[in-house]
């Protein structure tokens, strides 16, 4: 199965395969999972990303909000790497760029997308 790119985003919506999404949503090499929450909203935690960890992907984007409000902990990017991962955080109208880029080169991308703030 080919990731399904993104075709819009704009503050609170979000675009994929086809199917529109109000919430922050995750995308896996095989999944979307809408409805992604974090244990606090603008802040990305290692707990927020634990059940993800293992997840089979050669690279993780993470948009922090169309203003960039999310931060994320050092933790998060330094656990990911730790497990052979590239890690790109960015606003997510650049992570969604990222994103697209790098599924369009074959690469199996796990992000996380902040959809507003």
């Amino acid at each position: 199965m080919k990731q399904p790119l993104i075709e819009h985003y704009s503050f609170g919506r979000i675009v994929v395969g086809g199917r529109e999404y109000g919430r922050d949503i995750v995308i896996t090499p095989t999944r979307i999972v809408d409805g992604w929450w974090r244990a606090e909203g603008h802040r990305l935690q290692l707990e927020d990303v634990r059940e993800y960890l293992d997840v089979d992907a050669d690279v993780v984007v993470i948009g922090t909000g169309y203003n960039g409000f999310m931060r994320v902990e050092r933790e998060v990017v330094e656990e990911f790497a730790k497990r052979g991962r590239e890690v790109y955080v960015d606003y997510t109208k650049e992570a969604v760029k990222v994103y697209n880029e790098l599924v369009g080169l074959g690469k199996k991308v796990l992000a996380f997308f902040h959809l507003t703030c």
